[in-house]
């Protein structure tokens, strides 16, 4: 917080931008035709992040995927507090290292409004889940949603609450 206030001139303790919640969203386009699927997607989103997680459904029909209305397709949570904290601390220290030929997150997902989304593409880089029960490899977006103003602002908070992101100087 102290170096935040330092370098973007804050004038009180209120206006350093912090992290407000982390969305983890799954799309699970396969479960058109099983609907099993899903089940499995909400199992694993729930171990991975504490919390349980809900299936998501279509908004519209789309006849070319063989998708109607209201169909399950996807799983989502959303951390906040304390559960958030530790998925972060997770993330960083446990999850974003075994993925394979790492160097770094990439640093253009932000959105302009100060959230970062970030894309994994396998749900096996978190310990939680173990190999041997996966029959479908499939990935995941995580969304920072902070309460910075701007991209630079955000970018910032993330770095020092230990995001590697791939364009600066890795200090491992």
């Amino acid at each position: 917080m102290p170096a935040l206030q330092e370098k973007f001139q804050y004038k009180t303790v209120m206006q350093v931008p912090k992290i407000t919640k982390i969305c983890i969203n799954k799309g699970i386009g396969a479960a058109v035709s099983d609907k099993k699927l899903v089940d499995i997607g909400v199992e694993e989103l729930t171990t991975i992040s504490g919390q349980k997680a809900v299936s998501t459904k279509s908004k519209q029909a789309i006849s070319n995927f063989k998708l109607r209305e209201n169909m399950p397709i996807g799983a989502r949570v959303t951390l906040r507090g304390e559960r958030m904290y530790e998925f972060l601390d997770r993330l960083v220290t446990v999850a974003l290292p075994r993925v394979r030929d790492f160097k770094g997150v990439n640093d253009k997902g932000f959105d302009g409004r100060g959230n970062y989304t970030l894309g994994v593409k396998e749900q096996i880089i978190f310990p939680e889940i173990s190999i041997d029960k996966v029959n479908k490899i499939s990935g995941m977006d995580i969304t920072f949603v902070t309460t910075a103003t701007t991209d630079e602002e955000s970018f910032e908070l993330l770095k020092l609450m230990g995001m590697p992101f791939a364009n600066q100087k890795n200090n491992q």
